[in-house]
């Protein structure tokens, strides 16, 4: 009884220290520019800048493919913010009317819904709850405002609402952007 409790012991020994070493023997560096990029994108997965999410567009910027006026969720905040990384002139958005959206939640209409489930599908961040033939709803702690979710639902049910600004939800202004007063504490 005990020998096979040692076996199967020493053998998850084995394997835990093989995977530790080709771990640190095999372990790929990541591009450090990229994860910066990364860390200044809004993290909405939406695609709306022609990448499948944040990170492959950061990888994209970094490499030199992409411009650094794709983003509409992040808006002029954020391209300012990533031309100041880079060192880059700051340039106008490319899609000037989302940059002019203010920050929304999606709202689905309980009454409307037909339980399509397209929505869901659409949803990049999985922020919409429900079942088939049942009605659906959003989480909006977790809505980016992409809103992918509106053009496949059928009964237009879908309303962007935006967000009320409390003290919860406000935010002070990215220190890469606030305006510079020339006093210093």
């Amino acid at each position: 009884m005990i020998a096979p409790i040692l076996t199967i012991a020493g053998l998850a020994t084995l394997f835990g220290l093989i995977l530790g070493y080709s771990a640190i023997r095999f372990r790929v560096e990541g591009d450090p520019i990229a994860d910066q990029i990364d860390g200044l994108l809004p993290q909405t997965q939406c695609g709306q800048c022609s990448y499948a999410g944040c990170r492959p567009y950061a990888e994209a910027i970094a490499a030199g493919d992409a411009e650094i006026n794709r983003c509409p969720p992040g808006g002029e905040t954020t391209m300012i913010a990533l031309a100041d990384l880079l060192g880059r002139d700051p340039i106008p958005l490319q899609d000037e009317a989302a940059a002019e959206k203010p920050k929304a939640v999606a709202y689905i209409v309980e009454a409307d819904c037909i339980g399509c489930t397209l929505c869901i599908q659409a949803c990049p961040v999985d922020a919409i709850m429900g079942a088939a033939k049942q009605m659906h709803t959003v989480i909006t702690d977790e809505c980016t405002g992409c809103e992918l979710c509106l053009p496949p639902c059928p009964v237009e049910c879908i309303d962007m609402l935006p967000i009320e600004q409390r003290p919860q939800t406000w935010r002070w202004p990215s220190p890469t952007t606030a305006p510079e007063s020339g006093v210093h504490g």
